[in-house]
């Protein structure tokens, strides 16, 4: 028998979503983000679902040749640029979109000279500090974008949100991308082109920097990362189900200690569950004892530590618990965010974790 531990993408809750992402900015264009094979859940396979979104955004120029050999035929951006000469030539081929955030970049595309027309989206730094442009130099690098006879179309701008999860209702005050948009609105004043800054945060939460396109990621695959609230908590739908079974039942004595390290011990004489899951197939190591997990739809927890390829699992409170029965590890009915939160992380890591191991099935 295969081992039993399948990733189930639900391409109806994709749909959903990108309806609920233009349902809050219907003035915008969006760009669906399919960047690390889709956040986990296949690239081919979103791409596919999301079918009605207005061009994609990919961080490998790989991932780009992917989509074109799929049959992707939206605009495609490649969100952070170009790193050498020697990729222009294929950019121009694919008719795929570049970030040029970099005066290097620049000079790239100066030397490359006329070809294939190339569209280039100009990004700013307005407070993120990672790639882009320092509001100063903006005018000056839009302009020798404009100039350059290998660019075709107007320039587009963009920046990139650093805190733009906290909003009212939410931690923090929202102060840094207030002044990020102020930043942004400030330097590109009177440039005509069209203009992107909202990540999936800011297409939840600040309605005012919608913009004529907004990038949307994890609000797509139904996740949040809004402190304290899942994607359910905006209308959106989780587009994955991670599950697997009980490969074991095995009745321990009070006293004993679990797992590795020993560092759960048995409060009562007790079924414990071994579950084929572990870090192996990308559920995190570091989710601790007490993590939530559901057994035949009732919810009980992850018990010692989660190793390589399995986990124990408290039974307790699972009324005839055997072998083979359905183990939920995230899902419609337990939010991956919950889980994240326990691991001290988000729910975006966990499902790019996903390995090559686990079955993958589109519903």
């Amino acid at each position: 028998m295969s081992r039993p531990t399948t990733a189930t993408i639900h391409t109806d809750a994709l749909r959903h979503n990108l309806g609920q992402v233009r349902a809050r900015a219907p003035g915008s264009r969006v760009m669906a983000v399919v960047k690390a094979d889709g956040y986990g859940h296949g690239l081919e396979r979103v791409a596919r679902a999301l079918g009605g979104a207005d061009a994609f955004g990919v961080a490998a120029l790989s991932d780009a040749e992917r989509l074109r050999a799929a049959g992707i035929s939206q605009p495609i951006l490649l969100l952070s640029g170009f790193n050498e000469a020697s990729d222009i030539p294929r950019l121009r081929k694919l008719h795929v979109d570049s970030v040029v955030h970099h005066p290097s970049q620049l000079q790239m595309l100066e030397q490359a000279g006329a070809g294939e027309p190339l569209r280039c989206w100009l990004k700013v730094d307005t407070g993120m500090h990672r790639l882009g442009f320092a509001p100063e130099a903006v005018r000056d690098a839009h302009a020798r974008l404009t100039a350059m006879p290998g660019v075709v179309g107007e320039v587009r701008l963009l920046n990139h949100f650093a805190s733009s999860d906290e909003f009212l209702g939410s931690a923090g005050d929202g102060r840094q991308t207030r002044e990020q948009i102020r930043i942004f609105n400030e330097v590109t004043a009177g440039l005509p082109c069209e203009r992107s800054l909202a990540n999936s945060a800011a297409i939840l939460g600040w309605p005012d920097a919608h913009a004529d396109w907004v990038r949307a990621g994890g609000a797509l695959y139904g996740m949040s990362v809004v402190e304290g609230k899942t994607g359910a908590d905006f209308g959106l739908r989780p587009a994955m189900t991670f599950a697997t079974r009980l490969l074991a039942v095995n009745h321990i004595r009070k006293g004993e200690r679990i797992g590795y390290g020993a560092t759960w011990e048995t409060p009562d004489d007790m079924p414990v569950g071994v579950a084929a899951i572990g870090y192996g197939d990308g559920y995190p190591r570091a989710a601790p004892a007490g993590t939530p997990i559901l057994v035949n739809g009732q919810r009980t927890q992850v018990i010692g530590r989660v190793s390589m390829d399995l986990m124990t699992i408290d039974l307790r409170n699972i009324a005839g618990a055997r072998v083979g029965d359905p183990v939920l590890l995230w899902g419609p009915e337990l939010p991956v965010e919950v889980i994240a939160s326990a691991a001290g992380t988000i729910g975006y890591e966990l499902t790019c974790s996903i390995t090559r191991r686990v079955r993958f099935v589109e519903r």
